[in-house]
């Protein structure tokens, strides 16, 4: 996908498709444009989940950036963000089908995950990442609506198969961190990186 074309120039552009991400993006009111991406999404061998979400916020950051070179579009940074979520050191994936996210929902069920994103920057000058982790604790979850939850559709292209800000937050007992980190795109990291490339926020139209 080419980046959005406007008559207004970016301060920003975001390397990825994800509409939580340019809504979360659009909260705080930054003017951005999307970019294609496409790097391949599977951890090296022995790679640690933190070493991985890392390198795949950068990677992408980092081909975004060369895409906007190559299509000779107006300069500006560029964001990737990779979010994964653990459970005992293990990835939680996307599931392959329904009983692979049932599996997954039962091992949730109860108990305390860690959900990781990696925001970075790439400009021309500078390359720079945060990272930040949240807890999500979920409450004790029945067979019956976990059956009715896959149903709903919402949970089969989801990491860890359920979405917080959907119809997957009434599983959700507790947090601990930034809700935003859950959603894709950490408020509090993204406004640190933002500051330090010189991109402006509660800009009035962002949609380009």
């Amino acid at each position: 996908m080419s980046a959005v074309v406007s008559d207004i120039v970016p301060d920003l552009y975001l390397a990825s498709q994800s509409p939580r991400r340019r809504e979360l993006l659009r909260q705080i009111g930054v003017r951005h444009a999307v970019i294609s991406a496409s790097i391949p999404e599977q951890p090296a061998v022995g790679e640690a989940a933190l070493d991985y979400v890392q390198r795949l916020a950068r990677e992408k950051a980092a081909a975004g950036y060369a895409q906007l070179l190559r299509q000779q579009l107006p300069l500006a940074p560029v964001m990737g963000a990779d979010t994964l979520g653990l459970l005992d050191g293990e990835i939680l994936e996307k599931p392959r089908d329904q009983a692979h996210a049932q599996q997954m929902l039962r091992q949730l069920s109860g108990r305390t995950h860690q959900v990781i994103t990696a925001v970075a920057l790439h400009s021309t000058s500078l390359q720079a990442l945060r990272v930040s982790t949240t807890d999500v604790t979920f409450r004790e979850l029945s067979d019956a609506e976990i059956t009715a939850y896959w149903n709903t559709g919402e949970p089969q292209d989801k990491a860890g198969s359920y979405a917080i800000q959907g119809l997957g937050a009434v599983f959700v007992k507790e947090i601990r961190g930034s809700y935003s980190c859950v959603v894709g795109l950490p408020i509090e990291a993204t406004l640190e990186l933002l500051g330090e490339f010189d991109v402006p926020w509660w800009t009035a139209g962002v949609d380009l």
